[in-house]
């Protein structure tokens, strides 16, 4: 595995997500007109805020795991399942770039969940 290249695939996707965050939070930070007045359109407004605070808090946790991932690369560790220490597979890290578990010990992690 190119793990040269997989870092920056994985650099552009963060710098992706960071942009799509700066945009979420300007529509969800520093509201400063009111609710409109009509009680469904005040509803809708809501429910879209609720909706932002959902994609916020998705983008965030995979910027978290990109960070993480960039740092298994600069340790080495990147192709190791941080849990039992096998290799994770290049299949899986092709599909899931920020995965740090095999599937063996992302299955057991789900089944305490």
């Amino acid at each position: 595995m190119d793990l040269e290249k997989r870092r920056r695939e994985l650099e552009a996707r963060r710098e992706e997500l960071r942009d799509r965050v700066a945009r979420v939070a300007t529509h969800t930070q520093h509201r400063e007109e009111p609710l409109p007045p009509d009680f469904a359109e005040q509803a809708v407004e809501l429910e879209n805020q609720g909706v932002l605070v959902a994609i916020d808090s998705e983008l965030n946790a995979e910027l978290r795991s990109i960070e993480v991932a960039l740092r298994r690369i600069d340790a080495d560790e990147y192709l190791y399942c941080e849990s039992c220490g096998e290799e994770i597979g290049e299949p899986r890290l092709n599909a899931l770039p920020s995965v740090a578990l095999c599937i063996e010990c992302a299955q057991k992690r789900d089944r305490r969940m």
